[in-house]
């Protein structure tokens, strides 16, 4: 697992627990990997991608009330749902720099990924 995760473009570190059950992934600054070029090298070893803790910036995208966060370096496009408490993305964030700190749900291979967001603070 951890081969497969270094081998990727933009991986910047792995730490595998096979006890745990987990994976914690680092990227480098800058980088262009989408979730799923990540989630194919999981799958490639009989794994599979589960509920992941995200901290990922981007551009926040809202339009007609559907919010999306478009992933700086990759361009993916990520669903922004609020999670508990959180306050649902403003128009006003529409085409600014976001940092959005969440979860991401597991995610059948071939569907689009979400994240369930507790904070998106705009970045300068």
């Amino acid at each position: 697992m951890r081969v497969s995760l270094t081998s990727v473009s933009g991986v910047d570190s792995v730490d595998v627990s096979l006890a745990n059950g987990l994976a914690a992934v680092k990227m480098k600054p800058s980088n262009t990997t989408s979730l799923k070029q990540l989630q194919t090298a999981i799958t490639k070893n009989g794994f599979t991608m589960k509920q992941s803790a995200a901290t990922v910036v981007g551009t926040a995208v809202v339009d007609s009330g559907r919010a999306q966060l478009k992933v700086s370096g990759s361009n993916e496009m990520l669903d922004l749902i609020p999670q508990g408490q959180a306050t649902p993305i403003a128009s006003s964030l529409n085409g600014k720099s976001v940092l959005v700190e969440g979860v991401i749900p597991e995610t059948a291979k071939g569907k689009s990924f979400a994240i369930h967001y507790r904070t998106v603070t705009e970045q300068p």
